[in-house]
């Protein structure tokens, strides 16, 4: 029996202020992902030691 409550999430990351989510974010909703199920990380840094 196949499981059909698998749930996809999706995450796009930018690392400066110069660059633009925009296409990350539409190639996720492109492959069906839910916006609502999408995280955008827009801090900067070298390592996840970010708020």
């Amino acid at each position: 029996m196949a499981n059909t409550n698998i749930k996809i999430f999706g995450y796009c990351r930018v690392s400066t202020t110069d660059q633009n989510e925009d296409r990350q974010l539409e190639a996720m909703l492109d492959m069906g992902i839910n916006e609502r199920d999408i995280f955008v990380d827009k801090c900067s840094g070298k390592n996840f030691d970010r708020p």
